[in-house]
């Protein structure tokens, strides 16, 4: 049940009325990333790279967690975001 609910948070994310802050955004990829993939496997992009290394940085972030925390934690956060932001 849980991954469906997993599927359903990161489609309903996409379809927020206004755009979250940068903040949130980065805590939810890092939540995605950690659920899909697990712990961080690539090196940190180079420092001119901001947009990858802030989502690197996001993801590394979660290191450790399990995926099935982090799933819990993206769908929490999803809904708040939801909530916030409506679909």
């Amino acid at each position: 049940m849980e991954l469906a609910d997993f599927d359903k948070a990161s489609e309903d994310v996409r379809k927020l009325k206004s755009r979250p802050d940068d903040e949130e955004l980065k805590e939810l990829y890092g939540l995605y990333k950690q659920s899909v993939v697990g712990d961080i496997d690539i090196e940190c992009p180079a420092m001119l790279d901001l947009k990858g290394k802030a989502k690197w940085e996001a993801w590394n972030l979660q290191k450790g967690l399990s995926k099935e925390d982090a799933m819990s934690a993206y769908i929490s956060k999803a809904k708040e975001l939801i909530e916030k932001y409506r679909i």
